[in-house]
């Protein structure tokens, strides 16, 4: 009632069974067994691309930017702007740091933009930190203020200007005042 049954002309697929035999015109020759060249979809197409790698021995004086990945396992004297930032171990960044995904085990000294921020227990970190999410291990060193921020990559969000009060004339304890 619920079932078709199968045309004559379509070819059965028993379970378990035996798979069909190749066609007979196919001989067995190096040339003749190797599948049909198709293009394989690459790396970057399926979303994924390949991180940019900065070796120990590499020291890179001036800014650093990429759409992708990057894994610094060297030295970065300068500002780093990337998708996504890996440092190692051994790597130090002397620069501010803006990335979606930020994950530090080395060194950094200078500020942090990350919409996802992780210090892992190695890491040391002088400098602020904004960020829609923050993770800290413990063991980390972490010197500066941490701000959480709706969008922290963009360039007007430092704090400075939104959280802080204007400095006014009549406060005796502003920087500005009278003397």
């Amino acid at each position: 009632m619920f079932t078709k049954k199968p045309e004559p002309s379509s070819p059965m697929a028993k379970l378990g069974g035996e798979r069909p035999s190749p066609a007979p015109e196919s001989k067995s020759s190096p040339f003749t067994e190797r599948p049909s060249p198709q293009p394989k979809p690459a790396a970057p197409a399926m979303g994924k691309m390949i991180p940019s790698i900065i070796g120990e021995d590499l020291t890179i004086e001036g800014n650093v930017s990429s759409k992708g990945e990057i894994q610094v396992d060297g030295q970065i004297k300068g500002d780093v702007h990337c998708g996504s930032l890996l440092l190692g171990d051994k790597a130090q960044v002397d620069g501010s740091v803006i990335a979606e995904d930020v994950v530090i085990r080395g060194k950094v000294l200078g500020s942090i933009r990350g919409l996802r921020v992780s210090l892992q227990s190695q890491s040391h970190v002088e400098g602020d930190i904004y960020h829609q999410s923050l993770a800290i291990e413990q063991g980390a060193y972490f010197e500066g203020k941490s701000r959480r921020s709706e969008d922290p990559l963009a360039a007007d969000s430092s704090g400075a200007g939104h959280n802080a009060p204007a400095p006014s004339a009549g406060n005796p304890f502003s920087s500005n005042a009278a003397e």
